[in-house]
């Protein structure tokens, strides 16, 4: 018998790996594909130019219905519903705009209802990033009566969701993947965004929070260059300059800045009550009994209650940002908008009408840090915060300890304000904020609704642990490969006799050392016909491999891929060399001590008692020699 020969003496493969493993239907690891990168990138550019026209037309179809129903006219200037002369007939207004909305509910989607980022994060989550095409006009038609007839919401919750489904719509219409297809819904909802307020950046970020949940080059570029067109759409179809005009800033004293800190920890503390208290309300109308068409009726009675009484609190209200910015604001709006406008907007999307986060979030936090700002200014004089500066942080806050969206909520109140010397400020209160909201929620205001589906949403962004170890780490000493010129019987009679060497499964190679398969040593066990017959009688269908370099995940996508439960192992160079066989259970193994050495307590320095005796005698000297000199 031919000897067994152990792998780590070295089997020389076919002198040209890459020919050998394709005549033996093994695949090489292939490169991403950069031309279908720049396939999607192009798609999502055209999404980005399509959404940012059909921001344009959202903002006048609100103006419109704006128009036609407080001021009785056909113009698509805007105009506030807060100017309007309806007296009592203003409470009926939002309830008439609700109930279109149910209509279009019933008649066309339920889908229509909510927020629009939660149903867009649902359908990434479970459903392959497919959305219905009929989404694409009947969130921005539903949206616009909405907000129209005096719905306390802004424009980019529906065009984040429109644009969304154009891009799920369009990846379901050509071949590409369930990742590419996620990617161009992810650009088209960031485009909308960055086509309304011109915030290319913080609509990356949003991509990567709220939609993506990861950072890499394939989906990175497409999103990164679908903003860049949202935002030249913005200055082309808007407007130049900051969406948010506010009083230059100077830089912050130190003091300032933790006094900025601390209204963000007190907005954060504000977010997690909002978010308890939106769906409180969504709760509670869901008990009401009577058909859920009703309820954005209701809801919208509530609005034109409080809208009679406070008329600001109607319609889109980004005049009521750039009021709050400017520091110059009455006390009485900065209480209207902080406490009427949140009561307006919850009960409104509570109701389930077609509504959005973002502006409402904004206001209510810019005027809840403008009241906090007030409120120090007056107990504690010498305090030199600023009332703009401090509305900035609120607002920002406000939206990161509602969302969780932390890089997003600063890079935002940066871009669109233009005030580059509040990034220190923003970050401390953001941070503050986010680090309240962790603590004392478990989800946001985004990801409640479809937490209590069943849908988890993720929070971590670390590489996986696969990808951190490589497959030579795992692989046992002492691997034996056999030659195919060996037959049944004689394997069979040394597999019997040196039992503790032999694993689940045998590496067979050629004559001349090329790799050849894997025996199973339960199919040479079973086997009962010829023993006489070669061993590669035995061989298993033609299998991948993987390089010792290559990463477990790579192994595991392999092993997937083939449906195989072991890989052989190939050293990497010009004269690779059969290394050993990895199995999903030496992956699990190691997936396994990785976790738990990620979970072990770090070894700290501990001074013993007679070491911090000598030091502080050293301590001792050092000052007496010190005052000696002196």
């Amino acid at each position: 018998m031919k000897h067994p020969t152990l792998a780590h003496a070295g089997i020389p493969i076919a002198p040209s790996l890459d020919s050998t493993l394709a005549d033996d239907g093994v695949q090489p690891r292939v490169a991403p594909n950069k031309q279908r990168l720049v396939r999607i990138s192009a798609l999502a550019v055209l999404v980005a130019l399509t959404i940012s026209l059909v921001a344009r037309l959202l903002v006048y179809l609100i103006n419109l219905v704006t128009n036609l129903v407080f001021h009785g006219e056909l113009a698509l200037n805007y105009h506030s519903p807060a100017t309007n002369h309806l007296g009592l007939w203003v409470i009926l207004m939002p309830a008439l705009g609700g109930l279109l909305v149910s209509l279009m509910a019933i008649y066309g989607s339920k889908a229509i209802r909510g927020h629009g980022i939660p149903e867009a994060m649902e359908q990434i989550l479970t459903n392959q990033s497919r959305i219905k095409p009929s989404i694409m006009y009947l969130k921005p038609l539903s949206a616009a009566i909405s907000i129209g007839t005096g719905g306390p919401f802004g424009a980019e919750g529906p065009i984040i969701a429109t644009g969304g489904a154009l891009g799920s719509t369009l990846g379901q219409l050509i071949n590409i993947t369930h990742h590419e297809r996620k990617v161009l819904l992810a650009a088209g909802a960031t485009a909308g965004m960055s086509a309304i307020f011109g915030t290319p950046i913080a609509a990356v970020f949003l991509a990567i929070e709220l939609l993506l949940f990861e950072f890499s080059p394939r989906s990175l570029l497409p999103v990164a260059l679908a903003c860049i067109t949202g935002a030249a759409g913005h200055h082309l179809l808007f407007e130049q300059g900051p969406v948010f005009e506010m009083p230059a800033l100077l830089a912050p004293s130190n003091g300032a800045l933790a006094t900025y800190s601390a209204i963000g920890l007190l907005v954060g503390l504000a977010s997690v009550v909002i978010t308890k208290i939106v769906y409180f309300i969504e709760d509670s109308f869901e008990k009401l009994p009577i058909h859920w068409a009703w309820w954005p009726a209701l809801g919208g009675l509530a609005v034109g209650g409080i809208g009679y009484f406070a008329p600001r609190t109607l319609g889109v209200g980004y005049e009521n940002i750039t009021t709050v910015l400017s520091g110059n604001a009455p006390l009485s709006l900065l209480l209207s908008l902080c406490l009427l406008k949140f009561a307006s907007w919850a009960i409104s999307l509570g109701s389930g009408t077609s509504g959005g986060t973002l502006a409402p979030l904004l206001t209510i936090g810019g005027a809840t840090g403008a009241l906090l700002g007030v409120a120090i200014k007056h107990f504690f004089p010498a305090s030199d915060i600023v009332l703009p500066l401090a509305a900035l942080v609120g607002m920002a806050a406000m939206f990161a300890g509602a969302s969780r969206a932390l890089l997003t909520s600063i890079v935002f109140a940066v871009e669109s304000t233009g005030q580059a010397q509040a990034l220190l400020p923003l970050l401390g209160a953001c941070t503050g904020a986010y680090l309240v909201s962790f603590l004392l929620m478990g989800n946001t205001i985004m990801t409640e609704k479809i937490a209590r589906r069943g849908v988890k949403t993720p929070v971590d962004y670390e590489p996986d642990l696969l990808d951190k170890v490589n497959v030579g780490r795992v692989l046992q000493n002492g691997m034996v490969a056999i030659s195919t010129d060996n037959s049944i019987r004689e394997v069979r009679e040394w597999t019997e006799r040196d039992s503790e060497r032999t694993g689940p499964h045998l590496v067979i190679v050629n004559p001349d050392g090329s790799f050849a398969g894997i025996v199973s040593t339960v199919a040479l066990a079973g086997w009962h016909a010829d023993e006489h017959a070669p061993i590669s009688a035995l061989l298993q269908p033609r299998s991948s491999t993987v390089l010792a370099t290559d990463t477990l995940r790579t192994a595991v996508e392999r092993m997937a891929r083939e449906n195989v439960d072991v890989l052989p192992v190939l050293s990497p160079g010009s004269k690779a060399l059969v290394s050993g066989v990895i199995s999903y259970r030496d992956i699990l193994t190691a997936y396994k001590n990785r976790l738990e050495d990620d979970g072990k307590m770090a070894p700290h320095i501990s001074l013993k008692r007679k070491s911090l005796r000598v030091l502080l005698r050293g301590q001792a000297l050092f000052q007496k020699q010190k005052s000696e000199i002196e």
